[in-house]
């Protein structure tokens, strides 16, 4: 086989454009997609993360206990004023649980 001296041959020319080609190919894609996955994690860091609202506490009145005796009503009655003045009960709840006591 007899070896050319100077300039490449079109088989190698062909060859070496096809390396050079394809490498490019190859970092330009390896670009994008780094690219892509930054702009990604940017565009999650930038956004506000999603806020949960919690229901305020419901507060259910207290049951008086069922009365007993003639001294047990007029201290359930007593406690009953007490939770009203104390704002625990409004005036509605008040009159329904001391209609339910004297009732």
């Amino acid at each position: 086989m007899i070896r050319r001296i100077g300039r490449p041959g079109l088989l190698a020319t062909a060859a070496r454009t096809a390396v050079i080609a394809g490498t490019a190919q190859a970092t330009a894609g390896a670009v994008a997609s780094r690219q892509h996955a930054r702009a990604q994690q940017a565009q999650a860091a930038a956004a506000p993360p999603p806020q949960v609202v919690a229901a305020p506490p419901v507060q259910a009145a207290p049951q008086p206990p069922a009365p007993s005796g003639a001294g047990d009503l007029i201290a359930q009655l007593e406690r009953l004023a007490q939770l009203q003045s104390a704002g625990v009960l409004s005036a509605e709840e008040f009159a329904a649980a001391k209609a339910k006591l004297l009732s």
